[in-house]
């Protein structure tokens, strides 16, 4: 899969467009202060505290890009002449496998963004391009999980039309807690 693609999600009367683009080395900086968020670092499995832990990072979704199933892009909104601002996010589409009816998404937003609209406008986009890309080889269907107790993301999921369809019972050390399986398939 080429790794450069980007997505945009247009602006609204109220915010800016937004940038998806895969990671890359200078957003280092801005993932580090983005882990620093003791929210983000609930409710996520990755723990990024330097320099070192987010060049580890970012080879994780390289290689995520070059083997096909993993695709992870920075969130960033706009600017007024069009060039990259601010990191507000990422948003993953996971397990791809080919000819496979079902992937992941996964996303979050950083600390100084939530609230905005920044998750379910990614999301969308993301969706969207999923299905276009690998609907033809077969995607059917993409599954987002939250655990029980993150009411925010059980909006995104809502607001991004992904209908809840049951609670998962946990699986430590992965999914400490129940979560929440939201779905959404091609047409929906």
């Amino acid at each position: 899969m080429n790794s450069s693609v980007t997505l945009r999600a247009a602006a609204t009367q109220a915010l800016p467009a937004l940038v998806l683009r895969p990671w890359s080395a200078r957003d280092i900086p801005s993932l580090i202060e983005a882990c620093r968020d003791p929210v983000l670092r609930r409710w996520t499995s990755h723990q990024v505290d330097d320099e070192a832990g987010g060049a580890r990072w970012l080879e994780t979704q390289r290689a995520g890009w070059a083997g096909g199933e993993r695709f992870s892009f920075a969130v960033l909104e706009e600017g007024p002449g069009g060039e990259e601002g601010p990191l507000v996010g990422n948003t993953a589409l996971k397990g791809v496998t080919p000819g496979g009816p079902a992937a992941e998404v996964g996303y979050w937003t950083a600390a100084h963004a939530r609230g905005t609209g920044v998750a379910p406008r990614a999301l969308e986009v993301l969706t969207e391009w999923a299905f276009g890309t690998f609907g033809p080889d077969g995607l059917e269907r993409l599954d987002l999980l939250h655990q029980v107790d993150n009411p925010a993301s059980c909006r995104v999921a809502s607001k991004s039309g992904y209908a809840f369809d049951r609670v998962l019972p946990a699986t430590p050390p992965a999914f400490p807690r129940d979560g929440h399986l939201h779905v959404r398939r091609t047409g929906d």
